[in-house]
């Protein structure tokens, strides 16, 4: 059969194709009748769908990352694009091609495995450039590294994600340490690279992407720390400084304890990394919030529920003129449940004396967030994500 795919889909369509089940809900209007929500992707992009007649026997018929063919209507709704499926039907794994359902990274797997191998050339300290060629050779390692998401939900969110994210944070690496002095270029390459590098083993990404039982038990900073340690025991004569220094950019890359970081960064290298890894990671996930609405007409995009905001798509709306969206989340047609999303696993932190914060800041991870409320508009609009 044909495949139509979601960046193809455009309001008022009928789409009749198959889809990887990502997500599915069931729900209760307030009428007492019970609807569907279910959310279709493959490798171009995700659809939200809903189902509104013969729930209870249509949901029998499928489970989440089940393969399904689909009768169905497009339509757009506050800017996104949604399908009201009328008839489903469950489709074995065989009859379809897997490279047709996971998202994959545009840029080539290749040339940035190449390009891998060519920043661990540049590398002068022996001890990091060995650590990375242990790294580099196995062949094993390598080939989920270079194959695994950067996240299930949050940027980088397709096959060859964590490579690519990986390889751009070293990017930027290049691009600061000229500008600053007693910044360690070698030690901050190298964090970048393996920051991540845990999610090898945090995620699945067969069918669909997830979280192992490793991933959820112990998180991939837990992971990437004993999988860089294990490295390091066998290599002759590492220097026990610098194996700390490099455990401690891992433990501290995601910044704040409230972000599931189990140290905060008390180095510079590692303060760099903490920034620069942010800094990939929201590019990204604005760049594939935009590409998830090419339809939308507004300079404005739909309402973004992690960064808690509108983006202004300077350049990249149409040619019709729509009036900037009041600065409140957007309510859905039909009632919804509170469903607490699957968030990725946490490592619980160590205590060195400071005390947690009670609520993340949206959007934000600098440490003049505390500056917000005293006479200073710069912050005024971020709130929690």
């Amino acid at each position: 059969m044909k495949k139509t795919y979601v960046n193809s889909i455009k309001d008022r369509d009928q789409v009749d194709s198959v889809f990887l089940v990502k997500d599915k809900i069931t729900a209760m209007a307030k009428n007492g009748k019970p609807y569907l929500t279910v959310r279709l992707m493959d490798k171009t992009g995700e659809v939200d769908c809903k189902v509104w007649d013969n729930v209870d026997q249509m949901s029998s018929l499928f489970d989440k990352d089940d393969f399904v063919f689909v009768r169905s209507k497009a339509s757009v709704y506050l800017g996104k694009l949604q399908l009201v499926i009328s008839e489903l039907q469950k489709i074995a794994e065989c009859d379809v091609s897997l490279g047709d359902f996971l998202p994959e990274t545009e840029r080539n797997i290749e040339e940035m495995t190449a390009q891998f191998g060519a920043m661990i050339e540049t590398l002068s300290d022996p001890h990091l450039k060995g650590l990375m060629t242990a790294f580099y050779t196995d062949e094993p390692f390598m080939a989920r590294y270079r194959t695994a998401p950067a996240a299930k939900g949050m940027h980088h969110v397709y096959l060859g994600g964590l490579l690519e994210h990986s390889l751009s944070v070293a990017c930027l690496v290049d691009g600061i340490v000229p500008l600053y002095t007693g910044l360690n270029r070698d030690l901050l390459v190298v964090g970048a690279l393996l920051h991540d590098v845990g999610k090898v083993r945090e995620m699945s990404y067969v069918r669909s992407f997830d979280y192992t039982d490793e991933g959820k038990l112990l998180g991939h900073i837990t992971i990437g720390v004993e999988m860089v340690q294990e490295r390091i025991a066998s290599l002759p004569a590492f220097p026990p400084e610098l194996a700390m220094l490099l455990k401690h950019m891992l433990l501290s890359h995601h910044g704040q304890y409230e972000f599931g970081s189990p140290k905060r960064p008390k180095t510079l290298d590692a303060t760099v990394l903490n920034y620069l890894d942010d800094l990939d990671s929201k590019i990204n996930g604005i760049q594939t919030h935009f590409r998830k609405e090419p339809h939308n007409p507004s300079n404005w995009s739909s309402y973004h529920r992690l960064y808690d905001r509108y983006f202004y798509r300077d350049g990249l709306a149409g040619e019709d003129v729509c009036v900037e969206p009041e600065p409140e989340e957007p309510r859905a047609p039909e009632p919804t449940i509170a469903v607490t999303p699957v968030s990725e696993p946490q490592v619980r932190p160590e205590t060195d004396g400071t005390r947690r914060g009670e609520r993340r800041p949206g959007f934000q991870n600098n440490p003049f967030a505390t500056l917000s409320g005293k006479n200073l508009e710069l912050f005024s609009g971020d709130s929690k994500d």
